[in-house]
């Protein structure tokens, strides 16, 4: 499983709705188990980022899907990191010539 760190921002419309957010963050977990992947835990968060979530998805192409589908309804906009765990970090490094 690949892992991603996912930055979230509420557009003007999201925090318009935003007691409904908990309701579009459940929406987005099933999304994530249909295609396969698991929501390790959302943050609702202060300063420069609404929301950070933690999800596994089986690739990119999945995630990726995903995002576009959530972005398109107008509530949040987001910024992907894909993430390294440790043991797969130090592999990649041990690699380095």
């Amino acid at each position: 499983m690949s892992h991603y760190i996912i930055l979230v921002n509420f557009t003007d419309q999201g925090i318009k709705n935003v007691k409904d957010s908990p309701k579009r963050a459940e929406a987005f977990k099933s999304a994530v188990e249909k295609k396969g992947g698991k929501v390790i835990n959302l943050y609702y968060t202060l300063g420069k980022h609404d929301i950070v979530a933690i999800v596994e998805a089986p690739n990119d192409e999945a995630i990726a899907s995903v995002l576009y589908v959530t972005g398109s309804l107008g509530n949040v906009r987001t910024k992907t990191l894909k993430a390294f765990p440790m043991s797969e970090a130090a592999k990649i490094i041990e690699k380095l010539s």
